[in-house]
């Protein structure tokens, strides 16, 4: 019988050294494999870091000229670091960022860093951000204007204080003259001629700008306001939980409505009588549940509603006042003329005088035949809009809310 091979009985030195040669190219091999694939094995493996002794890197650099020492310090790094944490392999796909939940257009980034809604702040070019703003403004009030209704606008502003953002929208293209106020310089100014309150408030007003607002104030520029203070206001808009309001309006100059006229027996009021045959419901406007378009207040979240019923071409607001109803809830309750703070319209017909004379007629006569024609138009779309949804859910339409 054969016995088995032991080193200990190999005499011949040629294989020894063979053996010896062997062994070590095998080590170095084993060495550099493993540092290569770090990742392929040790991380399943997850070894303790001290069965690894310290190497002497820069012995190694001598003898191995082709390898630096900064890439087998990286190397080394990298093969103790997967030996100490479990790390999973990540995709490509798995690292993409995808958030149905964000606004649209955003789905691809991290939701702590979107910015999805503004303000009308004023800030400095220089300091750290968070010292920017010794107040912060509460509420927003904007007035349509034109430079001849200067004084008026002038008067009407004083009556709000710093707590609230005053933004100009410029019909005539005159900005820099209102300077001559001091508060224009803290104002905001908007200038596009001879465009309309609605028109601007469609395309500066967005619901996500104006979000840091309590209340927004979207007012004329003809308004007499000797009578008026807007912290009052403010207060009892929120004592009578009011979404939608305006200032009561003097009742000698010539009223189209009862409803908006003052009382001068209540602090708020939001039902009326009417003449006969104009309401059918007293619920329904202009009885209740209705403000006009010259001085309305709204509550930020009444609007985030009426901003999107609010149409692109139909510039002049006309129909809007029947139809404010539609963002609140139940609008007859969330609706009123606030008496003890009460304003005067003055009808000054200045906008109209922006418009272009035609056919032998004066500019403001296009203009208010646009309103009239804008206002059946409303009416139209709004029935129609309403028709199709409660036809689509298979249910007959209540009363149409253009009317």
């Amino acid at each position: 019988m054969v016995s088995p091979i032991r080193i200990g009985n190999i005499r011949n030195p040629n294989e020894k050294m063979r053996l010896v040669v062997t062994v070590f190219v095998g080590i170095v091999l084993g060495f550099f494999l493993g540092v290569s694939f770090p990742t392929l094995y040790l991380t399943k493996m997850n070894l303790p870091s001290s069965l690894f002794p310290s190497i002497d890197l820069s012995y190694i650099e001598d003898k191995y000229s082709g390898f630096s020492t900064q890439a087998l310090l990286n190397a080394w790094s990298s093969l103790k670091g997967n030996t100490d944490n479990s790390a999973r392999y990540v995709s490509n796909e798995e690292a993409k960022i995808w958030v149905p939940t964000n606004p649209r257009g955003a789905e691809s980034l991290p939701p702590g860093i979107i910015a999805s809604e503004s303000d009308f702040y004023l800030r400095r070019l220089w300091g750290l951000p968070s010292e920017d703003l010794i107040i912060k403004p509460k509420y927003l009030v904007t007035f349509t204007v034109g430079y001849a209704q200067k004084n008026n606008v002038d008067a009407a502003v004083k009556k709000f204080s710093k707590n609230f953002t005053i933004l100009l929208f410029h019909y005539d293209g005159r900005t820099s003259e209102w300077d001559e106020f001091e508060w224009s310089k803290r104002a905001i100014h908007v200038s596009i001629q001879k465009q309309t309150k609605w028109w601007y408030a469609k395309r500066f007003l967005h619901p996500d700008i104006v979000a840091p607002y309590d209340y927004i104030f979207v007012w004329d520029e003809d308004l007499g306001v000797e009578h008026f203070n807007a912290e009052e206001y403010i207060k009892l808009v929120r004592k009578y939980g009011l979404e939608i309001s305006q200032p009561g309006l003097e009742p000698n100059n010539g009223l189209t409505w009862q409803m908006t006229k003052r009382r001068g027996d209540s602090e708020v009021h939001m039902l009326t009588e009417e003449k006969p045959g104009w309401c059918n419901d007293p619920h329904l406007p202009p009885c209740a549940a209705f403000v006009e378009i010259m001085a309305p207040v709204f509550s930020r979240d009444a609007w985030r509603c009426v901003w999107h019923m609010i149409q692109n071409d139909l510039v002049h607001g006309w129909g809007l006042d029947f139809a404010l109803r539609q963002c609140v809830e139940p609008a007859h309750k969330k609706i009123g003329v606030v008496d003890a703070q009460w304003i005067v319209h003055q009808g000054v017909p200045s906008l109209g005088n922006q418009g272009q004379a035609e056919r032998g007629r004066a500019p403001w006569e296009g203009v208010r035949e646009r309103c009239r024609r804008e206002w059946t138009m409303f009416q139209a779309r709004m029935t129609r809009a309403e028709k199709a949804y409660f036809e689509a859910m298979g249910v007959d339409p209540p009363n149409s809310t253009a009317h």
